[in-house]
């Protein structure tokens, strides 16, 4: 499909654009804007457009060259339009913003010639997380960001896209004793929108992770449509090892750039990795001696009798936090000989204990780059900003592969639309 007939969609609280990837991977998608307050990944953002314009355009060496660190971020942005680096809109989604970016999307819409087909995204989850409700002494009813979807609305208002998806965790469900999603409903419904919603796990969809999120898909009522069934993907035989095998051993605070093995089928199948990628941010952050003890005890636990240590259980000597009673699995292994991987978490970005190498001779905790492919980001997917910065991208991401296969599903209801549409005899273009 050419550029003058893809579907075009806009992304809200983009991130680092995860759920963008996917769409953008399934190739029949075009973004028009992304709308971000984070600097670092907006810059990440920009950064994978580059990817994709000189990859459209043959010109993959230039990408490649910066991620050699031959050329500066500033040199490879010579190479792509200034329109596709100013689609991405770096600010917060608020009252006092949103008259601004309107007027920034109008403009992207009126010198594209074009309209908006689908919106995605999904408001900052942790004033809907179980775990920030527990640690909030107001359980997070007066957080600001209860509401953010009401920012959603107003963006539905505004364009009218054929459809929507809300992508959240599953605390959304339970907050304020459920009636936050009823609000969202009901609210969606009230400017023309039927959506429904069901709970979705990245590790059906390809993914090596568990990873629950509840996903909204809306459409305008006038379509008579249903929520899609997404199929089932399967990887018999694949291990969460089959993610880390090519990649080199590294030790505590310390990188590699050059690959252990040449690419696996199963990597080159996904989309994780290719001949030409190159290696980044395979570096893992420096631990203390006591963490060192912990992790060879985690590791050996998990490895000789597929054990689960709790804090409790680890000798007296290296328990130095006074809270004993609650999160009890803050050291937690990967374990490489599953199906999938435990869920991905931003708090990566202040500690590697949740996420331990199996590897029993490294003794650390993972690597930017195993959590990306934890996450099913391509290894030629550059995060920008600081280690703790990628971390915290990562971790706050849809899953790529699953955002994949949901643009699949959209495809086909957009597709449908645009068929029902030009035999009743409107102009859906």
């Amino acid at each position: 499909m050419s550029n003058s007939r893809k579907f075009r969609y806009i992304d809200l609280f983009a991130g680092a654009g995860g759920l963008s990837e996917g769409f953008l991977m399934q190739g029949d998608f075009l973004p028009l804007a992304h709308i971000e307050m984070n600097k670092d990944a907006c810059s990440t953002i920009k950064t994978r457009l580059c990817y994709y314009y000189l990859k459209e355009n043959n010109k993959i060496q230039i990408y490649n060259s910066y991620l050699k660190g031959e050329i500066s971020r500033e040199k490879l942005y010579e190479h792509v339009p200034f329109e596709l680096l100013e689609s991405v809109i770096n600010t917060e989604i608020k009252n006092e913003t949103i008259d601004s970016i309107f007027n920034q999307i109008d403009k992207i819409i009126k010198n594209n010639e074009t309209h908006i087909d689908l919106i995605v995204g999904g408001p900052p989850c942790q004033a809907y997380s179980v775990i920030g409700r527990s640690v909030s002494k107001t359980k997070m009813i007066d957080d600001p960001r209860n509401i953010l979807y009401k920012q959603y609305v107003k963006f539905l208002q505004k364009y009218r896209p054929r459809m929507f998806i809300f992508e959240n965790v599953p605390g959304i469900l339970t907050a304020n004793n459920g009636k936050t999603i009823v609000d969202i409903l009901r609210a969606f419904r009230e400017i023309g929108y039927n959506a429904d919603y069901r709970i979705q796990n990245s590790n059906k969809f390809g993914v090596l992770q568990s990873r629950k999120r509840v996903i909204i898909i809306g459409w305008q009522i006038e379509y008579k449509i249903d929520y899609p069934s997404f199929p089932i993907i399967r990887n018999d035989g694949i291990m969460v090892s089959d993610l880390l095998k090519d990649l080199p051993i590294v030790d505590r605070g310390s990188q590699s750039n050059i690959y252990l093995t040449d690419s696996s089928d199963y990597l080159k199948s996904i989309g994780i990795r290719n001949e030409q990628d190159i290696l980044t941010w395979h570096e893992t952050r420096n631990i203390n001696d006591n963490d060192i003890r912990i992790y060879w005890h985690v590791i050996n636990a998990w490895n000789k009798e597929q054990r689960r240590m709790s804090y409790k259980d680890l000798p007296d000597n290296l328990k130095k936090h006074k809270n004993t009673n609650s999160f009890m699995d803050r050291f937690k292994v990967l374990a490489s000989d599953l199906p999938y991987a435990h869920t991905m978490i931003a708090h990566l970005a202040k500690d590697g204990h949740h996420f331990i190498h199996p590897d029993i001779n490294q003794c650390r905790s993972i690597t930017v780059r195993e959590a990306a492919r934890i996450q099913s980001f391509p290894d030629n997917f550059y995060f920008e900003g600081s280690r703790t910065s990628a971390f915290t991208q990562i971790g706050n991401a849809v899953p790529p592969l699953m955002a994949f296969h949901l643009a699949n599903q959209i495809l086909i209801l957009l597709s449908k639309m645009f068929v029902i549409s030009k035999n009743a005899g409107k102009d859906y273009e």
